[in-house]
């Protein structure tokens, strides 16, 4: 580069997702072109996050396996702005005494999951931003990279098949067809084959 400047991680994913709309990336791809660092799946959250990019997973389309990516519009959503300060930060880990809140892993020690990777940490809300969480840390916790990873938007125990029925069925009209319209989105093939039969 003429200006002798390093390209980020994020910046190298962010060009690839729009230069790749609508073709699915898988996992190892996606590391090498971060340039091999181990944060790249930190680096993609962040793109969704916190730049509002739309990048689908498992999680929002039934059809993408796990470690499967999917951006397909280009303009991002307004997004989160990182606003925790070094300070509640600090304060947080310090609490938690360097200690994964949901799997009992210790700052700097291999990682209990067998990988051989060393345990890093984040600060995990405890009730997410995108269901009105707050960056206090009243309402943050230390997460390890890998429950981290596997933690968003989780922040109570699974409800069963009964209990959301129950509460589809007590919430408005427009509440319901949002619901409809989120499950026929994330499940489009198995959409289709019910339509068809």
């Amino acid at each position: 580069m003429a200006s002798g400047k390093r390209i980020g991680a994020r910046h190298k994913l962010r060009q690839h997702f729009l230069s790749n709309l609508n073709r699915i990336m898988g996992s190892d791809e996606l590391r090498e072109v971060a340039g091999g660092i181990t944060e790249w799946a930190r680096r993609v959250r962040e793109l969704r996050d916190e730049e509002g990019y739309g990048i689908l997973t498992n999680n929002d389309l039934s059809d993408l396996k796990p470690g499967q990516y999917l951006l397909i519009e280009p303009t991002p959503k307004p997004a989160f702005a990182r606003a925790i300060s070094k300070e509640t930060r600090a304060l947080v880990l310090d609490r938690n005494g360097f200690t994964c809140q949901m799997c009992g892993a210790v700052a700097g020690e291999f990682h209990p999951d067998g990988s051989g990777r060393k345990t890093r940490f984040h600060l995990g809300h405890i009730v997410d931003k995108s269901l009105g969480g707050e960056d206090d840390a009243s309402n943050l916790r230390a997460v390890c990279s890998v429950c981290n990873e596997g933690a968003s938007n989780l922040t109570l125990d699974r409800p069963s098949a009964a209990k959301l029925l129950v509460q589809i069925r007590r919430a408005h009209g427009a509440d319901q067809l949002e619901v409809l319209n989120w499950l026929i989105s994330k499940y489009p093939s198995q959409t289709r084959k019910r339509l068809d039969d």
